[in-house]
């Protein structure tokens, strides 16, 4: 990596703000950042063409994540959004040491705020394999529960980001899906949902009624996009690079096709932004 890139006198409050994820779950990231940060140019990176990350080795993804930010900095990015959970959690501590004058934000399963909301007192969590094994998880679940006495059920949804990748976001497998994933977690006396991967919320609407058909309700559902989006808005000011004063541009790159990546910013967020196919 360059001296150029590392130095924190080349980040300027015009420079975009860089987000990255397997594939189209980040979506549900960028919409909240959106949303909070309207000024913000954003750059997004679908690694599509090596999606998922959920079952790839912890050393694949931490080679794909960096790859990515080197690209992303290159690109003049003055901040980066690791928008998976999954590349978070193998990834980040790395990336933070490697590139110490930026500001990075990464996505983890909501635990705190879940804990907080139930009242039966056991949260289940949905998220990838890779996500669940991870060291960071096994020590954020186990200080949690040891702190507040709530049990965590963990359930692996393999192969659910993938059939959200692919679109299919209503179809009748994927709910056939959700509720193999989320019945069990309901028969442990679960009232909270921890969507643990960012391609979960785009299919929020089957866990709603996988938990209707269980005869199961009011069930909580955490999305943490949103306290993203608000920590990325407060590193910015503290580092003084928060650009106000016009709207923000948004432009997108992939590893996979980007007339699918294009047609998911469509269908997803109402947005067409300028897609480019990185080889």
């Amino acid at each position: 990596m360059t001296d150029s890139v590392q130095k924190s006198s080349s980040l300027h409050a015009a420079n975009p703000v860089g987000i990255f994820d397997s594939g189209i779950g980040g979506l549900s990231v960028a919409r909240h950042i959106r949303t909070q940060l309207p000024d913000e140019d954003l750059l997004y990176f679908a690694d599509s063409g090596f999606a998922p990350y959920g079952d790839k080795s912890e050393s694949a993804v931490i080679e794909r994540s960096s790859i990515i930010v080197d690209f992303l900095l290159q690109a003049g990015c003055k901040a980066l959004v690791v928008a998976c959970n999954t590349a978070t959690a193998s990834a980040i501590h790395i990336l933070r040491e490697r590139y110490p004058a930026f500001p990075i934000v990464g996505i983890e399963p909501g635990l705190k705020p879940a804990a907080a909301a139930t009242k039966s007192g056991t949260v289940g969590v949905m998220a990838t394999e890779r996500t669940l094994s991870s060291t960071k998880f096994h020590h954020l679940q186990t200080q949690l529960a040891d702190t507040t006495g709530v049990r965590f059920v963990m359930q692996a949804c393999v192969g659910l980001a993938d059939l959200i990748e692919e679109g299919n976001i209503h179809s009748d497998s994927t709910h056939a899906m959700v509720r193999r994933y989320v019945e069990p977690l309901l028969s442990e006396g679960a009232d909270t949902l921890v969507l643990g991967c960012t391609h979960y919320p785009f299919i929020r609407h089957a866990i709603e009624a996988a938990c209707e058909r269980a005869g199961i309700g009011p069930v909580g559902i955490v999305d943490t996009g949103e306290a993203v989006a608000r920590q990325l808005e407060r590193l910015l000011d503290a580092a003084g690079l928060r650009r106000t004063g016009a709207a923000g541009t948004l432009r997108a790159f992939t590893t996979g096709d980007a007339t699918l990546l294009l047609n998911h910013f469509d269908r997803l967020l109402r947005l067409t932004p300028s897609v480019t196919n990185i080889a």
